[in-house]
């Protein structure tokens, strides 16, 4: 899930097709350091998604993403962060795999300053319950900032947990946790961009009140399989084929090397 310092990804033209590697076998990988977005909406970020995902449509393998994108990948995950004013994760993300802000990456934060940007974009988790792992580096490390919106309907013990972490701790209604959390998000933080990355509940629910922008997805060359493994979007309820939310290509860039292809989509309105 990343991108970085080279050429700008090939757009689709509706006319010719989609650039594929038969058309230039050293296709460079995309560069997500400088995306084109537009302003966002009134009550909200803009909001960019970033999922890895295997040829069989699997985002886990044993409970975590680890196995199924390259270092390529990850690379272009944190060129992503670039242009993020916030990234956020869910609460079962975090749990699995923990979660921060960081690019790993001195060239990329000098990108970020020399944009008028801070170091590294606020980092921000959302929980109903308040069963996060408070000794992840979320909470413990003080490099990069942080926020845990967090269910007006949580126990008054692990809110109180919470809080005395350091972290800032916004509390949103129960029922309205996605729309306060992004309402927040644009007019008390000042964020223009929100960077999504999982977990499938937290895509599920964005995709259900419409917030999601854009989708930057990595296909990778593997096969997980299993019934019950995760996919990039889950919840209670399917989308209709009314419903169903369809998405126009702007770009796909395969990588000969890591035969992976990293995908770009907007989402129709």
């Amino acid at each position: 899930m990343c991108r970085s310092l080279g050429t700008q990804p090939r757009s689709f033209d509706p006319l010719g097709g989609v650039p594929h590697a038969g058309d230039n076998p050293r296709m460079p990988r995309p560069d997500y350091t400088s995306l084109d977005l537009p302003p966002p909406p009134e009550r909200r970020p803009y909001v960019i998604m970033n999922m890895v995902m295997s040829a069989d449509g699997k985002v886990v393998i044993e409970g975590t993403e680890k196995g199924i994108g390259s270092k390529t990948d990850q690379k272009l995950m944190r060129e992503l962060r670039v242009n993020a004013d916030v990234v956020l994760n869910g609460a079962a993300t975090l749990r699995a795999s923990g979660t921060s802000s960081r690019l790993g990456d001195s060239e990329l934060e000098q990108v970020r300053i020399s944009r008028g940007k801070s170091r590294f974009p606020i980092a921000a988790v959302l929980s109903r319950s308040g069963d996060l792992p408070l000794d992840r580096i979320f909470f413990t490390a003080r490099d990069f900032p942080a926020i845990v919106y967090l269910s007006a309907d949580a126990p008054d013990e692990r809110r109180r947990a919470i809080e005395t972490t350091g972290r800032p701790v916004h509390y949103v209604p129960a029922g309205e946790e996605m729309t306060a959390m992004l309402r927040h998000m644009r007019h008390q933080l000042g964020a223009a961009v929100l960077l999504v990355e999982g977990g499938p509940t937290v895509n599920a629910q964005l995709f259900a009140i419409g917030a999601v922008d854009e989708l930057f997805l990595t296909l990778g060359p593997v096969i997980v399989g299993g019934r019950d493994t995760l996919t990039a979007v889950e919840g209670a309820n399917a989308f209709t084929p009314e419903s169903a939310k369809r998405l126009n290509l702007v770009s796909a860039a395969p990588n000969e090397e890591t035969s992976e292809v990293y995908l770009r989509y907007r989402v129709r309105r």
